[in-house]
């Protein structure tokens, strides 16, 4: 018998499998040194269930969370089949992601230094180096707004209709994807172009500028590489691994 069954009679493989995946999630980000305490989140739609998603239990660091620990909600705001405690901010952005984003399986919201920092910038991230190719032509700015509202589910949604990289303006990161390894890519190298950013501001300098038509082909290539099931697989399995030789037991 799975764990998954005797965990819960009602859950299905798929849905353990996500669980296992979301919990090494939080913990690969705890290691990457991307929490901000509990606050911020991670979210995977449940396999099967287009209007389910998981998330964390809010109250948990991340070092902490398991594949049991994370809970099911629905887009209205109700936990699944348990209880649990949710951070009413954190709902607001993933449902509103999903509502908008059909093609989204995955969300991750960070407040990182270097993501926070990029924020108080007017479109803050330029083409200045090959991080920033990498989602330069993905990345959408979203305006800050009042948390927890309606209105900022919608606004949001509206945002991540034209790219899967945000900048959340004044606040910090969000990416997503059709896979959890391809949201996870795509935060790296959005963390990255956001590191660099920042240092090249500081070197009293101009950037070395990049031809416009190397631009428009990396954006080219870049298009079609984040579009596949294997976007970023290799760099999620080596991050699985590394985790699991650490001594995280997520899977639980």
């Amino acid at each position: 018998m799975s764990a998954a069954l005797q965990l819960k009679p009602e859950m299905s493989e798929a849905e353990w499998n996500t669980r296992c995946e979301l919990a090494a999630l939080y913990r690969i980000t705890y290691d990457l040194g991307w929490t901000d305490l509990i606050n911020t989140h991670m979210s995977a739609r449940v396999p099967g269930e287009p209007t389910h998603f998981l998330i964390n239990n809010y109250g948990e660091t991340f070092d902490e969370i398991t594949a049991s620990s994370l809970i099911k909600m629905d887009f209205d705001g109700n936990i699944i089949g348990g209880g649990g405690k949710f951070n009413n901010a954190g709902f607001i952005i993933h449902s509103g992601v999903y509502k908008a984003r059909e093609d989204a399986n995955c969300v991750l919201h960070t407040h990182t230094r270097a993501g926070a920092g990029v924020s108080l910038i007017k479109n803050g991230i330029r083409p200045i180096s090959q991080d920033a190719l990498h989602v330069y032509d993905d990345i959408v700015y979203h305006d800050y707004g009042v948390p927890a509202t309606v209105e900022e589910c919608d606004a949001l949604g509206r945002s991540c209709a034209t790219g899967s990289c945000v900048v959340l303006m004044n606040h910090g990161l969000l990416t997503l994807g059709q896979t959890i390894h391809g949201a996870m890519m795509r935060l790296y190298m959005l963390e990255r172009a956001c590191e660099v950013e920042l240092m090249s501001r500081q070197l009293g300098e101009e950037p070395v500028a990049i031809d416009p038509y190397v631009i428009g082909k990396a954006a080219e290539r870049m298009k079609k590489v984040r579009n596949t099931e294997t976007y970023g697989l290799g760099e999620w399995k080596g991050l699985v691994r590394s985790a699991e030789r650490k001594g995280h037991d997520f899977r639980r």
